[in-house]
């Protein structure tokens, strides 16, 4: 594993040039910017485990270990902060009200070792087989469903206390749009910390939980752990719902690795297999003891856009951060004390942009969406996922993430395969031509 050497005085970034993977500011810098990339993960990744009931402090101790095992199978060269993954959370509140935690945990186990099965076969393969399983109008529908798919769920926690969600939601996309830089980019946090204190001040707030931990003076504990049950015959049973997910923590991670390389160096690309593999291993590892599922963040992605600091060392602070914070039973018990109408408002916004990332595949590939393969493509299994489809046999059940997925990638293969054959046009035909400039100011 290569060691960190200094960029130019430590101190600043000259115009133009990047802090590279293998480079380094001077440590209270790079302490500074790794603090800082905490704070960009923490709005999203504490979400997760409170949507889906599992314990915040464990989330955020694997989270943390995580990103430190994603360093280390990488050989330090990829810059990476491995957060709770929100494809998730659909497929666990499913299997945890059929089945319970266990049966959850045994979901979230599986698609860490596909992942990882999967990250194998591109190291050794390449990307190829991935580009003509999932083409872009596939990608973007199945990473898009996922996020639609959840739009009940923010109802429900939204009604219990519309003002406080309002407040909330209208703090998230205010932050968006009026600051600059960093800020704006941590929108969900500070939506919810304006949120939050909204529901204090109209009285929504339980402290009973952190009051008993501050009076027993549990400031310092372990977090609680819950291991994976792959004996309950039901688990088997809900894994499939999982399965899909796999699709889209490789969309995420391909697209992570390609967007640094972009920023630092085309070489990075080789390590795409690396990343998959340790998102799988990382995502296995938390799964197996109690806490969310992992992915590669673009918050952070945002963050090193911004600093120009893509140091890795920069992670290894904020992994480490990341576990301290969740060596903390009151730090847990305050995230746990956050309200529905809060979760409510600040879903709203996050449901909502997962499903514009699966959009955004679809603009930034320029699917043709005049042909009719395209359009049921993406139509079907966008109904699938809001309307909610579940197939039953017995003690058997299919969700709409599930099936969604599935008519997604029917619908286009088969498809394609028929309209070539008989050669009606109706076909993929790539992406649209580009017409003038594609995106940014009028020239």
């Amino acid at each position: 594993m290569p060691l960190w050497t200094l960029h130019g005085n430590g101190r600043t970034v000259e115009p133009g040039q990047v802090v590279r993977p293998e480079e380094r500011l001077n440590w209270p810098a790079t302490v500074a910017i790794g603090a800082q990339h905490v704070i960009a993960m923490f709005g999203a990744t504490f979400l997760v485990p409170i949507l889906t009931g599992f314990p915040v402090s464990t989330t955020l101790l694997f989270s943390g270990i995580g990103t430190l095992l994603f360093l280390l199978v990488t050989r330090n060269r990829l810059p990476s902060y491995l957060g709770s993954s929100f494809a998730f959370i659909a497929p666990v509140t499913a299997a945890t009200a059929s089945q319970g935690m266990g049966s959850a945990l045994a979901g979230i186990v599986a698609v860490g070792v596909l992942l990882a099965a999967v990250g194998f076969i591109v190291q050794f393969a390449g990307l190829g087989w991935i580009e003509k399983l999932m083409p872009p109008v596939v990608a973007g529908a199945i990473v898009a469903l996922i996020g639609f798919n959840l739009a009940p769920v923010a109802w429900q926690n939204y009604q219990q206390a519309p003002v406080t969600a309002t407040i909330t939601l209208v703090a998230v996309v205010l932050c968006s749009v009026l600051f600059r830089g960093f800020l704006g980019r941590i929108s969900i946090f500070v939506g919810v910390i304006v949120g939050y204190i909204a529901a204090l001040i109209a009285g929504e707030i339980d402290f009973t939980a952190v009051n008993e931990l501050v009076a027993n003076g549990q400031w310092v504990g372990l977090p609680t752990f819950h291991i994976a049950d792959f004996g309950n015959p039901g688990t088997w049973s809900v894994i499939a719902m999982f399965l899909p997910v796999v699709l889209v923590l490789i969309a995420e991670n391909v697209g992570h690795v390609r967007g640094v390389a972009t920023m630092t160096d085309g070489s990075v690309n080789r390590y795409t297999g690396r990343a998959l593999i340790a998102d799988g291993a990382a995502t296995v590892l938390a799964g197996t003891f109690g806490g969310s599922g992992t992915t590669t963040y673009g918050e952070n992605i945002g963050v090193m856009a911004a600093t120009r600091v893509y140091s890795t060392a920069a992670y290894w602070v904020a992994g480490v951060f990341a576990i301290l914070l969740s060596l903390s039973p009151v730090v847990g018990a305050v995230f746990n004390s956050i309200p529905a109408g809060v979760l409510g408002g600040v879903t709203t916004a996050l449901y909502g942009l997962i499903g514009i990332i699966g959009i955004k595949i679809w603009v930034d590939n320029r699917v043709d969406f005049s042909r009719p393969v395209n359009q049921y493509t993406a139509a079907v299994s966008l109904v699938i996922a809001i309307a909610g489809f579940t197939m039953v046999w017995g003690d058997f059940q299919l969700g709409a993430i599930v099936i969604g997925a599935a008519a997604a990638l029917l619908i286009y293969h088969l498809g394609n395969a028929i309209a070539r054959w008989r050669k009606t046009g109706a076909d993929d035909g790539g992406p649209i031509p580009a017409v003038g400039q594609l995106g940014g100011d009028p020239q």
